[in-house]
Order: structure tokens, then C-alpha cells, then sequence
């Protein structure tokens, strides 16, 4: 018996790489795209096919496939302000290319897209978020990503088998600056003895989850014969401030916690205190649940670990 093929876009990023891996642990023929000219050295050995590709162009892929996961685009809030438009629409032309080429195969995959858990309004009550919470386009990221959801939607409706995740704050092995434990961590070890630690509002809470969980999400999702609903969040459903990941970022460094100075340069006005994700559908449903603990996701990214959960 063949087995199934596994499409993920993407499949070089931060996330791409962890599922890539557990996508080829989990019996799947893997097919990663990217844009690079070959595949990296990381997911060499866990890939069977590479299609290197600009997914605004072109859909490189052969329509004999059996699902794909569509990770590529455009990602962080703060890039977006400088390049929105650009954000808009690279985002939401690949999935065009994309879905139309589906729809134009005898054969048609099952489709995940994913989304963001930074398309929901901020609760002022700082209560779990549920895929029913209202959303709100606080960033062109926002915008391009509610778009590329309705583009999703629209598929659907078209005999498309599509579903969205809306994934909260990952984090782990691999992570690339840009993001709170890379650039605290990095801060951290360039830090001189004595020295205070620039930093922004650590009293802000948010939701974190290991990407190795997150990858885990995304194949229970594309995985499932049927689904019972569109959009599912992934999230641990508890949130931690940044004084709490700084504690973890020096235990796992070996090094104490530094004294901390605010840089008014890095708040962010009107930023919400406290974020967390409810993912109780996706619990019912697949019985998925984080195995990981925030505190070793810190630990392996200090460390360079890259281990399986």
C-alpha cells in the first residue's frame, strides 16, 4: 500500500522544518516546497520530493498528491507596517495559485491553511479566545491573513476540502530573531556582568506553545477523514509574561537573571495585557493536547536541541 503524500509549503521556516519531520515519522510520503534551490541540509533526510518555487508565479507541485499544508507567506506582525500592501498580496495570491490549480486537478487534496491566532480582537477581560471570538485587522499581517481566511472559505464553497488554523505564540528549537526568546536569549548573552537588560513590557502575557506540538496540530487536523468544522486555534490555553520567559531564558543560559531597564522605543501603546487561546475544538475533536513544557521549549531553543516531542 502507497503511502499517503503530504505537501507542505513553507517547508523550510521555522515551522516547516519540525513538521516536515514529523509529518516523514508519521508514514507520509513528505513533498516540502521552498524557495531555496535545493532542499536544506535539516530536512534532507525527511523529505522525499523538493519543488523550488515562488508560490505568487506558479503551483509547482504534481496535482497526484493526497493533502498539502500551506505554511508559506509572509509572516511577523511588525514587518507588515513598513510593506503592507506587499503583505496583502503576496499572501493572498499564492493561495489563488494555489487553490486554483486544485481545483483544476482530477484529484483534489485535502487542504489546511494556515492562519493566526493575531486575527482575534483583544479580550479586555483577558479570558481564553475561542474561534467564535470576534476578529479584528489590527496589522496589515491581520489583514493579509483574514483575507487569505476568506479566500479559504471561498474555496471551500467551491468543493474545495479546506480547513484554517489559527496557531498563538510558537516557540522552540530553531526559532530565527525577530521573536521575544531569540532576541531575549541573544540579548542576554552579549549582556555584560552588571549590565541592565534593555527590554519592553515584560508584565505583558502571552500564549506559547511548543512548534513541535504545533506541527503535531497541523497533521491531526490534515489528517482527520472528516472534520467538523473550518477553523481551529492551537494554543495551550495558558499564558506567560516576559519576566517569566526571561527567568527561563537565564535558567537554561546558566545565568542569572539580569536587572531590566524600559526602552520606550519597544512598547507598543494600546498593546493588550494579557492573550490566551482557548483550543478546546481542537481537543474534542482530535484529542490533541501540548506535551511540551514552555519552560523545555525554552531550554532546547537555549541549548540547540532539535528533538522530537
Amino acid at each position: 500500500m502507497t503511502a499517503p503524500t503530504l505537501v507542505v509549503t513553507g517547508a523550510t521556516g521555522f515551522v516547516g522544518r519540525h513538521l516536515v519531520r514529523l509529518a516523514n515519522d508519521a508514514g507520509y510520503r513528505v513533498w516540502a516546497v521552498g524557495r531555496e534551490e535545493s532542499a536544506p541540509l535539516e530536512i534532507q533526510d525527511d523529505v522525499d520530493e523538493y519543488f523550488t518555487a515562488d508560490l505568487t508565479d506558479a503551483w509547482p507541485v504534481p496535482a497526484d498528491v493526497d493533502a498539502i499544508v500551506h505554511l508559506a507567506g509572509l509572516a511577523a506582525v511588525g514587518p507588515s507596517f513598513t510593506a503592507p500592501q506587499r503583505y496583502i498580496e503576496s499572501n493572498s495570491r499564492m493561495v489563488t495559485v494555489m487553490c486554483e490549480s486544485i481545483l483544476s486537478s482530477e484529484r483534489r487534496a485535502r487542504l489546511l491553511v494556515v492562519s493566526t491566532g493575531a486575527v482575534y480582537a483583544p479580550r479586555p477581560d483577558g479570558a481564553p479566545t475561542e474561534e467564535t471570538s470576534p476578529t479584528s485587522a489590527t496589522s496589515p499581517y491581520a489583514v493579509a491573513k483574514l483575507l487569505v481566511e476568506s479566500q479559504a472559505a471561498y474555496y471551500a464553497h467551491r468543493g474545495l476540502d479546506v480547513a484554517v488554523a489559527r496557531p498563538f505564540n510558537h516557540i522552540g528549537p530553531g526559532q530565527e530573531s525577530g521573536f521575544l526568546i531569540p532576541d531575549l536569549t541573544r540579548a542576554l548573552t552579549e549582556l555584560a556582568e552588571g549590565e541592565a537588560l534593555a527590554v519592553g513590557d515584560l508584565d505583558t502575557a502571552r500564549d506559547y506553545t511548543d512548534v513541535r506540538d504545533v506541527a503535531a496540530a497541523y497533521i491531526d487536523i490534515v489528517s482527520a477523514p472528516v472534520r467538523q468544522h473550518f477553523v481551529y486555534n492551537v494554543a495551550s490555553g495558558a499564558s506567560r509574561t516576559g519576566r517569566e520567559i526571561l527567568a527561563a531564558i537565564a535558567e537554561a543560559s546558566g545565568r542569572p537573571v539580569p536587572p531590566v531597564v524600559v526602552d520606550p522605543a519597544r512598547l507598543r501603546p494600546g498593546d493588550p495585557r494579557r492573550i490566551t487561546g482557548s483550543a478546546d475544538r481542537l481537543r474534542a475533536e482530535f484529542g490533541w493536547a501540548p506535551k511540551i513544557d514552555w519552560r523545555r521549549s525554552i531550554a532546547d531553543f537555549v541549548v540547540g536541541a532539535d528533538a522530537a516531542p
